[in-house]
């Protein structure tokens, strides 16, 4: 997978160049992961951004009784954080572990709060990260609610074939909210369909 810059990501979200961007690289704080290896934890204070310059990371909803559900992937080139922690007094809302070896770039909010204040180009950059978050969300929410577990796998295929290469067929399940069991079925399905042998579970 492709490697991204956090000047070249920041810069694609303003659509032009960015003021004062050394104040932002001063704030750069570089995380590398192992894969499996947490970039934060749910009910952290964790009032940063992440850029994702390498690697992917994917986000975890875990309850009490020790199940996980993965929520969403990030990829190189992909701005997230946890909304809920970049409240005032906010904690994380979900974990994020590395998928597999990634390069991270942790920013706190309030260094980009304050260039957003200075600057226009600044401004645009945090608003389309929001509207792309959003948006992200929202498909998300569309897809669980109203396609089959079969067709969420398809379109994971269909839009995702870059992490498809690099994710553990458990991590895809657990995308997709089936068991890895469950997935192995949906593959064997699809593969007598198509007269073609499925991959197996990794």
């Amino acid at each position: 997978m492709s490697n991204f810059s956090t000047h070249d990501v920041f810069r694609h979200l303003a659509g032009s160049e960015l003021p004062d961007w050394p104040i932002l690289e001063q704030a750069v704080r570089e995380r590398r992961l192992k894969p499996h290896a947490p970039l934060f934890l749910a009910g952290e204070q964790k009032p940063c951004i992440y850029v994702v310059n390498a690697g992917v990371i994917k986000m975890v909803y875990e309850t009490s009784s020790g199940n996980s559900w993965i929520k969403g992937f990030a990829a190189a080139g992909v701005l997230f954080a946890s909304l809920s922690a970049l409240e005032d007094d906010g904690f994380t809302s979900f974990s994020a572990y590395a998928a597999t070896e990634a390069c991270i770039h942790q920013i706190d909010y309030s260094v980009l709060q304050h260039l957003a204040g200075q600057h226009i180009a600044w401004q645009r950059a945090v608003a389309n990260a929001l509207k792309l978050y959003g948006q992200r969300k929202e498909r998300r929410e569309m897809e669980l609610l109203t396609l089959t577990p079969e067709d969420r796998y398809l379109r994971f295929l269909s839009d995702s074939p870059s992490l498809v290469a690099v994710l553990r067929q458990r991590d895809i399940a657990s995308y997709i909210r089936v068991t890895p069991v469950a997935l192995s079925r949906i593959k064997s399905r699809l593969s007598q369909r198509s007269g073609k042998s499925g991959d197996s579970i990794r």
